[in-house]
């Protein structure tokens, strides 16, 4: 079976020439063919040299600018066209059996529209990747939240996250992380792909809403583990990065739950507010 493989990377090199390595060992297993895309959001790093010659059998798309995750991965989707693409981010690496398990169970399941693996963090705890759609009180209890560290059992980050679930059953969930995943080229087609309109951050839960919304699962299967070698939490990020996440959660909630002006800018404010402090924070955090 050919599978399409999307990788979206900015100045990460060493990550996703690993990632590389791991889905080239998988797929050789699995007796997978891989039609593998790299769009490069100008990294400017020495990332097209390296790919260049250390992985030649991947096609690069040599973006100018930083365009954005979601731009990006639809440039990806219309350089392939593969009937399953494996969307990635280039800090994730598969485990051996990870391609195989995720195509079988989109196999299986005809209206299964987008198909996540289980995600591990590097120490190999879990990564709540498979969600329940956010709420107004997600952005005060999500997975980083100050709120949620301090009360892990709120039942708002509790329900949020299916934290009463224990993640090792295959099921249909709201939304799984846009860090990696599988979708049917039958069901974009029908949907579209990812709203443009976010840089970074929540595309991957608007994708996974309008897929419900048009009639396909959005299905969750751990037989398939990805480590997803992420830091943003534990080290200075740019503050674009911090507001883009911040005006995404305001699209999100503007396009799927739409409200009074009275309450509509209350709680934009209070969004823009919350990313405004997490930006001093990150400052102060050493580089």
């Amino acid at each position: 079976m050919d599978l399409s493989v999307i990788l979206v990377s900015y100045r990460s090199p060493a990550l996703l020439l690993a990632g590389l390595r791991a889905l080239r060992a998988d797929a050789g297993a699995a007796g997978i063919a891989l039609d593998v895309v790299v769009v490069d959001n100008d990294s400017r790093d020495g990332t097209l040299e390296r790919l260049a010659q250390e992985a030649p059998e991947a096609r690069v798309i040599a973006n100018h600018e930083n365009t954005g995750y979601a731009r990006a991965v639809n440039q990806g989707l219309a350089a392939t066209g593969g009937e399953f693409a494996l969307i990635m981010n280039p800090d994730c690496e598969v485990h051996p059996g990870a391609l195989r398990a995720l195509l079988d169970h989109a196999a299986a399941r005809p209206r299964a529209g987008l198909v996540g693996p289980r995600i591990v963090n590097p120490d190999g705890s879990l990564e709540y990747s498979a969600r329940s759609f956010p709420d107004p009180f997600a952005f005060l209890f999500n997975r980083y939240s100050l709120l949620t560290r301090l009360f892990p059992r709120n039942p708002w980050s509790r329900r949020y996250l299916l934290t009463d679930w224990d993640h090792a059953s295959a099921r249909t969930v709201d939304w799984v992380s846009g860090a990696c995943l599988l979708a049917r080229r039958a069901a974009v087609a029908e949907v579209g792909g990812m709203d443009e309109a976010f840089f970074m951050f929540n595309e991957d839960v608007d994708w996974c809403r309008r897929m419900g919304q048009a009639g396909w699962s959005v299905d969750y299967e751990p037989a398939a583990t990805v480590t997803h070698h992420v830091g943003a939490s534990r080290s200075r990020v740019a503050a674009r990065v911090v507001w883009s996440r911040h005006l995404g959660m305001i699209h999100y909630f503007r396009k799927h739950h739409p409200a009074s002006p009275l309450l509509a800018w209350p709680a934009a404010a209070l969004i823009l507010l919350r990313g405004a402090l997490m930006v001093v924070a990150n400052a102060l955090r050493p580089r």
